[in-house]
């Protein structure tokens, strides 16, 4: 695939990984993009690269446009490996190259590739000069590592964003208005609620900043170029940022003997009653990172375990240790389960969803197989608690 010019004299030269399917534990069934984007000025200027085995790639693309030893600067907006695994490979074609990043970007890169290349840390509101443009930086740290930080050119209105507005998504297509709708805005939700979802305070900020800025194109890190739907990108990460939730109820178990999924049917049958949306996962059979999409929007989040061994089932302990780290606020939970003689687990997962911050309905725990009198009395009480 050939470069791909965003606007006259910048171009993307990233690297698609078509095969990508697990990232960080999320899963990752649309491939992704590392996006890399090349500006053509009086200082030829590389932002962000590319996982380290995808180095080919992104110097084929720079070099159908120019030779890479004459990349001038270098901007790492963010560190990790994947923006930033071809460094060493660039740096042996351009040795000279100056690398701007955020302080915690400059004290990282080292401990990363053990190189001491020439480093130039940048903060909030430094501008450098290229020529025609200039480029502002703004530091975003823990969007979603602390040394991120977003890249403005004001003579183009382009916000090189970073991991903001990502999607993990491998296609040929390179903007969101060649792209469905739909499947970008639902990968856009998965990458939020899997990777910046704990950050929202965070995402707030950055927010502010990108309010205050003329903008018709957002370049992220991940995914597709945004032109088009910056309106609706902007609006969704209000929302997620302020953890604002639909009328919705998630209930996610796993179970031995069935008797937890009949359990699991009695609380989605209580909370469509009372016309809420719905959504039922049997942990056995849906990845954790497609639950915590549709926990972005989730009001009620309901688990169910039965007991083994004195605690919970493993794929529930998975899910709730997944749960924890992403910290989603203003939830509602709920714990419920069999069990034979020992009875701990349904206390377990009440006890990780109140350090989650949940506010707690009454727990349903319910011994060997429960009978349809139980489970319409557990339904009925469950009707009177649901707001």
């Amino acid at each position: 695939m050939k470069a791909v010019e965003i606007k006259p004299g910048i171009y993307w030269v990233g690297g698609i990984d078509w095969d990508l399917r697990n990232f960080h534990g999320y899963l990752t069934q649309c491939g992704s993009t590392y996006n890399s984007y090349l500006i053509i000025d009086e200082k030829i200027t590389l932002i962000d690269n590319v996982k380290y085995y995808l180095v080919d790639e992104l110097i084929s693309r720079i070099s159908q446009i120019i030779d890479p030893a004459k990349i001038d600067y270098i901007i790492q907006n963010h560190i990790e490996m994947d923006h930033s695994g071809s460094l060493p490979r660039i740096m042996e074609l351009c040795p000279k190259a100056k690398i701007y990043a955020s302080p915690k970007g400059v004290e990282g890169l080292p401990k990363h590739y053990k190189k001491n290349w020439n480093f130039h840390p940048v903060k909030s509101g430094d501008v450098l000069n290229l020529g025609k443009r200039n480029l502002h930086f703004v530091q975003t740290p823990m969007v979603h590592w602390p040394d991120n930080m977003v890249s403005y050119c004001p003579e183009e209105k382009i916000l090189f964003s970073n991991d903001a507005f990502g999607q993990h998504i491998a296609s040929s297509e390179r903007f969101d208005d060649e792209y469905p709708f739909n499947i970008m805005m639902h990968e856009a939700a998965k990458y939020y609620a899997n990777i910046v979802l704990p950050y929202g305070s965070q995402v707030q900020k950055a927010l502010e900043v990108v309010g205050s800025l003329e903008i018709d194109t957002i370049c992220p890190s991940h995914g597709l170029i945004i032109r088009k739907y910056i309106p609706e990108i902007l609006e969704k990460y209000q929302q997620w940022s302020r953890n604002q939730v639909d009328n919705k109820a998630l209930i996610i178990y796993d179970t031995m003997w069935k008797s937890t999924e009949m359990i699991a049917h009695s609380v989605h049958d209580a909370f469509e009653a009372k016309g809420y949306q719905t959504r039922k996962f049997n942990l056995q059979y849906t990845h954790i990172s497609d639950i915590m999409t549709e926990i972005l929007t989730a009001k009620y989040i309901c688990v169910g375990s039965p007991t083994l061994n004195n605690n919970i089932l493993p794929t529930v302990a998975a899910f709730l240790t997944y749960l924890k780290g992403l910290a989603p606020k203003n939830r509602i939970g709920l714990a419920f389960g069999s069990y034979g003689w020992g009875g701990q687990s349904v206390g377990i997962v009440e006890n990780i969803l109140r350090e989650c911050g949940f506010e707690m309905l009454d727990q349903i725990k319910l011994q060997y197989v429960p009978d349809a009198d139980i489970l319409k009395e557990k339904e009925k009480h469950l009707i009177d608690q649901i707001k």
